[in-house]
């Protein structure tokens, strides 16, 4: 069973040791940032530094021409991934044996919302989500995929995984967060994630709605929940509280939108990849689902892209629907935790990575092998070697 460890850049460059350390755990591939969020990341065995604030989404090599003169273009890493601090890394790592594919962040930009306001999600409040860049929008859409494009296909990469390739809404870890006062669950983070910018605005019109008076609804619809109500949790829960019709009409707009990015922007990175170059999405079954792994539909997915990584830390029970005969020759990858302080579980490795296969899971995803502890990284060679 194939197994890939997430790695960024800054846990190999400067450190020569690396690449080794990681090969011996016993995976093929590494999954290695191109394009990332703002993040404060633990390095416990570099022998420069102990911790790497990146301090915006940025792309970690140097762009290219395609930008020159667009608004909307990456923002280059800082101090934290200097130069192409991307190619440096995947060259030291193909030198040890791994298979090197692009992990690359796209709908999830905090800086791109602060400075460009009018590309963010607006929920039914009026609030902006500056992290949540809206995928309706032309301009935005262009962006995304031109960036899915240009990260993806880094010289040396044998293929990649696009995170974040849908619809991004409140459930985002923000500096120091402090929205868990009110227990939303499936259906009130739907509606917190509803967006209300112009093209959203247009969007919901061709369905039948008009936007000013959806609003309304999602904010009255919220009310109870604000008021400690029980939220139902899914898409039964959403038709409840806004109302069958109207409920439909808003997912319609919204699938739409995201299946159309995914469509065009795996597209693009085919036409500039190299024959026989891997493409995955990080993906959620359930269409309505927001945030890193956005709600796909399996069948159209696995139709466009070569397979999906699908998160399991609640269980294997999402990699299900992605499994179904028909879909031979697909990638399902099982993301697994390995990172103990993170919630991971490196000493369960093997028996959770058989429980995947049972789920049908073809490979494993192991998150992350840049932050895990010498005793977290023991743990997983051992369960490595057990499978």
């Amino acid at each position: 069973m194939k197994a890939s460890a997430f790695v960024y850049p800054w846990d190999v460059n400067g450190d020569p040791e690396a690449p080794g350390r990681i090969a011996a755990l016993g995976v093929r591939q590494v999954t290695l940032a191109a394009a990332y969020h703002s993040t404060r990341a633990l390095t416990p065995r570099h022998p420069r530094h102990r911790i790497v604030t990146a301090e915006h989404a940025a792309v970690l090599y140097p762009s290219d021409d395609r930008w020159k003169g667009r608004e909307l273009r990456p923002y280059p890493a800082g101090d934290w991934a200097p130069g192409d601090a991307f190619g440096e890394a995947a060259a030291a790592l193909a030198d040890a044996g791994l298979e090197v594919h692009t992990w690359v962040v796209l709908a999830h930009n905090s800086r791109l919302g602060a400075e460009h306001p009018a590309t963010s999600v607006v929920n039914a409040y009026g609030d902006r989500y500056p992290w949540a860049p809206c995928i309706a929008q032309p301009a935005t859409r262009a962006y995304l995929v031109d960036l899915a494009a240009e990260a993806a296909v880094r010289p040396g990469a044998r293929g990649t995984e696009l995170e974040s390739l849908g619809w991004y809404g409140l459930q985002h870890l923000h500096a120091h967060d402090k929205t868990a006062g009110v227990p939303l669950g499936d259906a009130g983070h739907y509606l917190m994630a509803l967006c209300f910018c112009p093209t959203c605005t247009e969007g919901y019109g061709a369905q039948g709605l008009d936007a000013e008076e959806l609003a309304a609804a999602v904010r009255a619809a919220l009310e109870p929940l604000w008021q400690g109500a029980p939220d139902d949790g899914g898409w039964a829960g959403v038709e409840k509280l806004l109302g069958s019709r109207t409920a439909k009409a808003t997912r319609a707009w919204r699938d739409e939108t995201a299946r159309t990015l995914q469509e065009t922007a795996v597209r693009a990175v085919r036409a500039a990849a190299p024959d026989g170059f891997q493409i995955l999405l990080h993906a959620d079954p359930v269409t309505h689902h927001v945030g890193a792994n956005p709600g796909v539909d399996p069948e159209h997915i696995l139709s466009v892209a070569d397979g999906v990584v699908v998160p399991c830390a609640g269980g294997p029970g999402l990699l299900t629907p992605f499994a179904e005969p028909g879909r031979d020759g697909a990638v399902v990858a099982a993301n697994l935790g390995v990172v103990s302080g993170m919630g991971g579980s490196p000493g369960t490795l093997a028996s959770d990575a058989a429980r995947a296969r049972a789920f049908g899971a073809t490979e494993i995803r192991l998150y992350h092998a840049g932050l895990a502890s010498d005793g977290d990284l023991a743990a997983v060679r051992e369960g490595l070697a057990a499978l």
